[in-house]
């Protein structure tokens, strides 16, 4: 089979755009058209963010929050008929809810059309709607419209009659009218969803709920009183140092991906090569081995530069997107598929040899320091068909992490790793005598990476397919196929299985590989009773959430005690116990991930039953209010009109947040007792979550 060029896996990864997130994932403009003079419709228009989407107005039990028009005042005018979604409405089989589901993508619109009695109207309400990712949902976001105007009096009997309160819209209609003793401002131009706070947004201007609405009366308003600077503390103090090991991993991780590129083909021979040439073309061992020092930097500077390429082109919020979004997950899947199969040695992935040929002359050509540079940048290109699928995963895996700086961190790791020996072994010549030759070993390290790509090319897969909800690899499935790959692996180091490039005669196996290939098989027994629902603590963050289990023996369940902030409060005050705030959703699908995931450890489960008051909050709940709240965000005028909109505004005003899930655990008088968490299904991580905290509310 001829040399297949792919220059476009590498370039593909660098250049392809992800949306930048914004503050808002759906903006929402309206406008009123008057058709004539007894007929105008009101125009909702939502831009939706890539990766997000907007739920239509089908109403599911106990599902995600639909789009629905609501009024606080009408008159003058009546409502005709339920609010129309218009556009591609996308029809989804949603198997946590177990029913279909409708969104929008991108962009949506919705169409009431409003009957004009004639005279004076005026028009107020809102336009309520949820919106999710594969991470979050937002809670349900009010965007509110006030019009007002005249028309000709066409029958004034039939004005007259209408000069009472409209009644509520029919049940059945997706509308509805619920006239609310506290006006809202008029609002003269279009808005938008940016109603919705964010937790870099909602730090400021706060209104708090007046005391009897928040107490009851009990005397525990300060149960409501911010706790961002506080957060904010936890989270930089606790976060720096989660980010310094992050980076640190990422940096060990590069290091060991360079390493590995050195014992490939392409790579180890061209060492003594390389050295040789320096120490000898000079015909001075201190200008030889500065020469070999620079040419090392150089390789440093050149891959450091590749990993500062892909932060500037991606930017901080698209490397965080990539985690979530399918479309990019499926081409990594594609793309380390590509790899494995190099490896295995069905095809060789090369660059054009012009290019590196072009550079080497020019190389010679330019002498100095800019020839040593080009001399690495040939080394770059002539060994890409090695180390691309090694610098190829480490970019898609540093990437996901969501650190701007992982890229650059990971690439620097790898570049010193690969700079390294040129640096020492022209330090110190008489090492080059003592390297291991060239030989059939080099080629066993491509086909055990070609195993390692393969499996972590399934977890790329395994989010597009969660995302979508394909159903092709569930837990089982995926388990499955791993269990298989690294029984296949240990199989070959013990020599069971060739492929087209392994040497026919090597048929000893070395005590490394003897034990590499016992490590392998023993993995792949210990994920086998994960095919009944074993938690697998060990694959956890790679295998499929729990859900998918479609046989399940192992069954542990978390209940909440509280579905009141003030109440569970009481009772843990009462009881001498923390507080853990579950701020979720009914259609928050990653919520119920979470407590697939992650709840039903039994570690997890004990902390939560035995040491903690467990609160859990629904946003969206839509039982009403007693009586409406007038808040303010930011300037902005919001009225809580139900129980969801309550909690949705202690999360935003508290803790400065406003998408699910977020966990915050608090001692009982309302203080913080550490950093939040959010999104992440380590187990190990929210243990460890739980047990900061414990030990927190010790110390007071």
């Amino acid at each position: 089979m001829k040399k297949i060029r792919t220059l476009f896996a590498m370039l593909a990864l660098l250049f392809m755009g992800v949306a930048n997130a914004q503050m808002s994932p759906v903006e929402v403009a309206t406008t009123f058209n008057k058709i004539s003079d007894t007929e105008a419709e009101i125009v909702f228009t939502a831009s939706i963010q890539p990766g997000w989407h907007m739920y239509s107005t089908n109403v599911v039990e106990d599902g995600p929050t639909p789009t629905t028009f609501n009024l606080d005042e009408i008159s003058g005018a009546e409502v005709a008929g339920a609010l129309q979604a218009k556009g591609n409405v996308i029809k989804h089989y949603e198997e946590m809810f177990g029913t279909d589901v409708y969104f929008f993508e991108n962009k949506g619109q919705f169409v009431q059309k409003i009957k004009l009695l004639g005279g004076d109207y005026t028009i107020e309400g809102y336009l309520e709607y949820g919106a999710c990712n594969d991470m979050n949902c937002t809670p349900p976001t009010a965007v509110n419209f006030t019009y007002s105007g005249n028309v000709p009096t066409a029958a004034p009997a039939k004005v007259e009659k209408k000069e009472e309160p409209a009644a509520p819209v029919k049940k059945e209609e997706t509308a509805k009218v619920e006239p609310l003793p506290v006006e809202e401002p008029a609002a003269e131009e279009p808005t938008s969803a940016d109603e919705t706070a964010t937790a870099d947004t909602a730090q400021v201007a706060v209104q708090p709920i007046a005391e009897e609405e928040t107490t009851a009366g009990n005397g525990m308003s300060k149960l409501w009183t911010p706790v961002l600077d506080q957060l904010k503390a936890f989270e930089e103090g606790g976060n720096a140092s989660a980010t310094d090991a992050s980076l640190l991993t990422i940096f060990i991780l590069g290091l060991l991906g360079g390493l590995v590129a050195l014992v490939t083909p392409c790579v180890w021979p061209i060492i003594p090569m390389t050295v040789s040439f320096f120490l000898k073309s000079s015909g001075d061992k201190k200008k030889g081995m500065r020469d070999a020092t620079i040419y090392g930097a150089s390789i440093v500077v050149i891959y450091v530069t590749l990993g500062l390429a892909v932060t500037g082109i991606w930017g901080a919020n698209a490397l965080n997107s990539l985690a979530t979004n399918a479309w990019f997950n499926i081409f990594f899947f594609l793309m380390l598929v590509v790899f494995a199969a190099s490896f295995f040695g069905a095809f060789e992935l090369t660059l054009p040899s012009s290019w590196s040929n072009a550079i080497d002359s020019k190389a010679e050509k330019t002498g100095g320091l800019l020839g040593i540079f080009l001399m690495a940048f040939t080394l770059t290109l002539v060994s890409f068909s090695c180390t691309g699928p090694i610098i190829g995963f480490l970019l898609v895996e540093v990437s996901t992490s969501g650190n701007i700086l992982a890229p650059t961190v990971g690439m620097l790791g790898f570049a010193i790793a690969l700079a390294l020996p040129f640096t020492l072994f022209a330090m110190f010549p008489s090492w080059l005598k003592s390297m291991p030759k060239s030989g059939g070993w080099m080629n066993t390290v491509k086909v055990v990476l070609g195993f390692v790509e393969l499996a972590f090319a399934l977890k790329f897969l395994s989010v597009a397919d969660l995302a979508y909800g394909w159903r092709i690899l569930d837990r089982e499935t995926f388990l499955a196929l791993w269990i298989a790959l690294f029984a296949l692996l240990g199989l070959y180091l013990l020599g069971k299985i060739k492929f087209p490039h392994d040497d026919e005669d090597e048929c000893k196996i070395g005590v490394p590989r003897f034990f590499l290939a016992l490590c392998s098989i023993a993995f792949a027994i210990y994920m086998v009773p994960g095919l009944w629902g074993a938690p697998l603590k060990a694959v956890s963050a790679f295998a499929p959430p729990m859900k998918t289990q479609d046989f399940n023996l192992y069954t542990n369940e978390v209940h909440p005690q509280f579905s009141d902030y003030e109440e569970g409060m009481a009772y843990a005050k009462q009881h001498n116990k923390p507080v853990l705030i579950d701020f979720t959703g009914h259609g928050c699908v990653n919520c119920r991930e979470m407590e697939a995931a992650v709840w039903v450890d039994e570690k997890v489960a004990s902390i939560m039953n035995d040491d903690y008051v467990l609160i859990q909050l629904y946003v969206d709940e839509r039982t009403p209010l007693a009586e409406p709240i007038q808040v303010n965000i930011n300037g902005k005028d919001r009225k809580l009109r139900t129980v969801g909109d309550k909690w949705s505004y202690l999360q935003e005003y508290k803790f400065g947040a406003n998408t699910q899930p977020f966990y915050v655990l608090l001692d009982n008088e309302g203080n913080l007792l550490s950093g939040s968490y959010s999104y992440e299904k380590d187990v190990n991580k929210y243990i460890e979550f739980l047990e900061n905290g414990i030990k927190e509310y010790k110390k007071r």
